[in-house]
């Protein structure tokens, strides 16, 4: 049996290694994971007790299809209407529904040379052609990627903060973006880690969408809500984009604890305020930390940062894996860069003190 031909020669994603692995192949007893950008310090006590309820007492029925509940609650704290929003098993299906249903063999989508794996791997699965723009200094070059708009042009990505580099784009600049963008062409607004932002630059992009119809924003519950195992994101778009995504949307692809638990943490603000100050705490602490090591860092908007370790990037995550550090590596056009996710303080402190235990190592037998 032979599959697709365009799929052949696709990377499997690889996601961030389990602790229980690191743990059991390396004969550590505490391993810290700061691989996958999820929240350490867990979700809201209100989404727990709806999830233990609807374990206890819904898990034999069938979810509502359609997220009426949520999506209610979600458009009127959004200001939106409810057939502006549409649910996804995370908003990594929503960019699978996105390409799904707006991309055919010939088509054209833009995206940045090193951003969010899943647009490009969902675009080749679709036969479309990807046009990768570089990054400058780790940000979107978003002049450049209006210069490759052609008539097969359909959908152009913009991660903000991107993902891995956590840098942003600005109101002014996503602003006189979208005013040059062809009406023909959907940009997706990739916003997943916007709760952490806290730079009075950055654009809220669901305060763009009455004035542009051919954008779509994408957040997520699995970063700051910490419910990152339940899978649950969502899009906000025009009536009529969100139509074309419900096309091909699968029944029942977000799941009863999932729903429950999303509109638990919607009335957590305590919880999502405190994590942000937490993130920031650590960030700075971070950006103190490399600073003082004479490491480059890329500005970081989100709960993680990436810096220069000025060595194979490879070797460090190794050397930092077998100090019970899980990290990130392999960032392509960027061979000697990390990207580490912001813990708790104590999290935070381990990483330093192996980071720099590693860079002395390397010292002495360079």
């Amino acid at each position: 049996m032979q599959p697709k031909s365009n799929i052949v020669h696709l990377p499997v994603y690889q996601p961030g290694k389990p602790v229980e692995d690191v743990k059991r192949e390396l004969g550590l007893s505490e391993v810290i994971k700061l691989a996958s950008n999820e929240n350490p310090f867990g979700c809201s006590e209100r989404a727990k007790e709806a999830v233990i309820y609807e374990i206890s007492n819904n898990a034999s029925i069938y979810p509502d299809g359609a997220s009426v509940e949520l999506t209610k609650k979600l458009a009127d704290q959004l200001g939106v209407s409810t057939d502006s929003i549409i649910f996804g098993c995370g908003s990594d299906e929503v960019i699978l529904m996105l390409t799904r249903a707006y991309l055919v063999p010939g088509d054209e989508t833009i995206m940045a040379d090193q951003t969010f794996s899943v647009y490009k791997h969902n675009a080749e699965v679709e036969n479309a052609r990807v046009i990768e723009v570089p990054l400058t200094d780790g940000k979107h070059d978003l002049p450049a990627m209006l210069s490759h708009v052609t008539d097969r042009t359909k959908l152009i990505w913009v991660c903000n903060p991107n993902n891995p580099t956590g840098t942003i784009v600005t109101k002014d600049e996503v602003d006189a973006f979208m005013k040059q963008v062809p009406s023909h062409v959907l940009v997706v607004l990739d916003e997943a880690y916007v709760e952490y932002v806290t730079d009075e630059a950055f654009p809220n992009g669901i305060e763009l969408l009455s004035q542009y119809k051919n954008l779509i924003v994408l957040r997520t519950f699995s970063k700051i809500f910490g419910l990152a195992s339940l899978r649950i994101g969502y899009g906000v778009g025009h009536p009529d984009v969100v139509r074309s995504i419900n096309q091909v949307r699968e029944p029942f692809n977000t799941s009863r604890v999932a729903q429950a638990a999303a509109s638990a943490a919607l009335d957590d603000a305590a919880f999502l305020n405190e994590c942000r100050d937490r993130n920031t705490e650590g960030l700075n602490y971070l950006r103190e930390q490399f600073e003082r090591l004479g490491l480059h860092y890329f500005d970081a908007h989100g709960n993680f940062i990436m810096f220069d370790t000025k060595l194979p990037s490879g070797d460090v995550f190794n050397a930092l894996l077998r100090k019970g550090i899980i990290s990130r590596s392999g960032w392509g056009k960027y061979p000697t860069y990390i990207r580490i996710t912001v813990g708790s303080r104590e999290q935070n402190e381990k990483f330093i003190a192996a980071l720099e235990q590693v860079l002395q190592e390397a010292a002495v037998l360079g």
